[in-house]
């Protein structure tokens, strides 16, 4: 139960309360319009033994209280806190997604389009997230294809003498030739902008008109064009599913239960048509329905999440005014919350429903899958036990240099990211391979005995001699006979793929379909190319660091701010004193003195003045 000075100290007023256990951690953040009302009522709690309020309260030592001004103060400082402290009874929403934009450079002076992973101050326009990667590429091929805008790098254009393949294929309008009309070009620029706020609709309406407009001035070829891509965009068009009988943007909640368990799917319609959706997984919630609800809209609507103007929910909230607020001071725009009794509205929460409860089939459908597999590799390899985790080791290096080993960890068949791990090596120079994987290994093993969290199975990415290594290691730490041990190998000419187990001197050779095989190959490759991405990384932050060691005033610090804001070194050297300016730390002084040591003046224009004109003095 509560700390008996708890409600003592609990003033009458709004704010937020954070219960802590024994090491000062933050177990669970509320608000209350009332917090010593709201704490009284954990102070009467008496539920089962078993329930979850009853194991939360049991390890609370501190209760520390912060007063606001008003309810909605207090709605903002709980998601605040929840965010920075993560608390094990507040819901955290993860989907192990990082879904993408489609970014159009509007500021630039010949606009491109393209993908981006996250926003940036750059002025330039945001659409998305995608929640599928698919759709946002095949939007990404349609825009190619009726709208064709430069998809050179660069912010500003590098003139050339003659155009690109993509002029050629229709894909670019050459503006880097000067061949683009750049009338024509901000049109594109302009539809595509529709396109993408999905006024479709509107769009057709405007290539029709342009169409008929060429069409009577006798510009023949031009109305040719329009045509064909007033074709494409009818076609793609019909495609679409609409999804209500208005243009309104919504977003549609749904959720599900079973057992103790929560699924959230959330359906985005903009201008009547279904754009997207997203699905949540909540082993076990704190809370009622309308609780966790709640939660979820203050996590899911973060200040760059664009707001529909409607909300539809499974069940009213017991502060919707409140949360209404909130959402319209996020999004600067009204946003309405509803709980709809029937039509169109109710249909569309039957739908969301549905799609919350498929998630559990699906989840079903995948642990089958997986203990299938899991059958399979314990009798194929003759492992000791299910492997429920399996983490694959991978070095990777160039003649020794910035050498790196890189892990990777599966649980139950998928990749567990929060558990990918990766080792600068710090005690081999030169290309010793056997050296880097025996030092990865024992800063892995070691902690893992310490800590008690070894994987079910290490799968090592080599042959006899690397799982010789990784064996000598375990000896080392006393652990070979806790978890089981696997090399593969990619062997030279047409052998393919080799097992290798401890204990039996010849490899174990499966066919090429084989499913064992398949999903050690496919979490091989995923170390490969986890450790590929991050030692080009270090080579790109390395080539930097060298290149910009001569700029007065760039520490260790600034250098990685550019990198981290521009991408690439080549960005750096290509970027504007406007683009070097919105890196954080960089003022408008330190932008010069960089972009002046990437674009020095020419010296030889007041040389060759002087050299034109003996006779003048300077």
């Amino acid at each position: 139960m509560l700390p008996e000075t708890t409600l003592a100290a609990a003033p009458h007023a709004p704010g937020v309360y954070l219960m802590r256990d024994g090491q000062d951690g933050v177990l669970y953040v509320g608000k209350a319009k009332d917090l010593h009302k709201r704490l009284a009522s954990y102070a009467r709690f008496s539920g089962s033994e078993h329930s979850k309020t009853t194991v939360m309260l049991a390890g609370v030592r501190r209760v520390e209280t912060i007063i606001t001004a008003t309810e909605k103060e207090a709605l903002i400082l709980e998601a605040s806190l929840i965010k920075e402290h993560k608390p094990k009874y507040n819901i955290i929403l993860r989907d192990d997604k990082n879904y993408p934009y489609i970014k159009v450079t509007v500021a630039e002076e010949w606009p491109r389009v393209g993908m981006a992973r996250r926003k940036s101050a750059d002025k330039a326009r945001y659409f998305g997230p995608y929640s599928s990667a698919s759709a946002m590429w095949a939007t990404l091929r349609l825009i190619a294809g009726l709208f064709p805008l430069r998809n050179c790098k660069g912010n500003r254009l590098k003139p050339r003498p003659r155009p690109c393949l993509n002029q050629q294929i229709g894909r670019c309008l050459a503006p880097c030739a000067g061949l683009a009309d750049r009338r024509l070009y901000l049109e594109n620029v302009e539809k595509i902008i529709m396109l993408l706020e999905g006024r479709g609709k509107a769009l057709q309406a405007n290539l029709e008109e342009q169409m008929h407009q060429a069409a009577e001035t006798l510009a023949f070829e031009r109305a040719a064009q329009l045509r064909d891509q007033l074709a494409d965009l009818r076609r793609t068009l019909e495609k679409q599913v609409v999804s209500a009988a208005h243009s309104k943007d919504q977003d549609i909640f749904g959720l599900a239960r079973q057992d103790a368990a929560v699924t959230i799917a959330i359906l985005q319609i903009r201008h009547g048509l279904l754009n997207g959706s997203r699905t949540f997984f909540l082993t076990d919630p704190y809370g009622d329905d309308q609780a966790i609800l709640a939660q979820v809209l203050t996590q899911f609507y973060q200040p760059e999440t664009p707001l529909p103007g409607e909300i539809l929910l499974p069940c009213p909230l017991a502060d919707q005014p409140l949360y209404e607020e909130f959402l319209q001071q996020r999004s600067g725009n009204r946003v309405s919350l509803k709980f709809p009794q029937r039509g169109d509205g109710r249909q569309l929460l039957h739908m969301a429903n549905a799609n919350a409860r498929q998630l559990f089939a699906e989840r079903e459908q995948q642990h089958r899958s997986w203990q299938s597999l899991a059958e399979a590799l314990v009798k194929t390899l003759r492992l000791q036990r299910p492997p429920e985790r399996i983490e694959c080791l991978d070095i990777s290096n160039i003649s020794g240099q910035l050498a790196v080993g890189a892990l990777v960890c599966f649980r139950q068949g998928e990749p567990d990211k929060g558990n990918y791990r990766h080792y600068r090596i710090r005690t081999v120079d030169g290309p010793d391979d056997y050296a880097m994987m025996r030092e990865s290994l024992q800063r892995r093993l070691r902690r893992g005995r310490d800590e008690g969290n070894l994987p079910d199975l290490l799968l090592v990415d080599g042959g006899k001699g690397q799982l010789g290594m990784a064996l000598a290691v375990a000896g080392e730490l006393g652990i070979s006979d806790d978890l089981d041990w696997v090399g593969i190998a990619k062997e030279r000419g047409d052998e393919g793929e080799k097992l290798y187990r401890r204990g039996q001197k010849n490899p174990l050779l499966l066919p090429a379909h084989s499913p064992v095989l398949l999903y050690l190959m496919r979490i091989r490759d995923e170390a490969h190319r986890y450790g590929i991405t991050f030692h080009r990384r270090l080579r790109q932050r390395s080539t930097l660091a060298s290149e910009l060691q001569g700029i007065s005033g760039i520490g260790k610090e600034k250098k990685e701010q550019l990198l981290r804001h521009l991408g690439s070194l080549k960005r750096v050297r290509e970027a504007s004193q406007a683009d070097l300016r919105t890196v954080p730390g960089i003022g408008p002084e330190l932008a010069g003195v960089i972009y002046r040591h990437f674009h020095p003046p020419a010296a030889s224009t007041t040389t060759g003045e002087i050299l034109d004109t003996p006779g003048k003095k300077e």
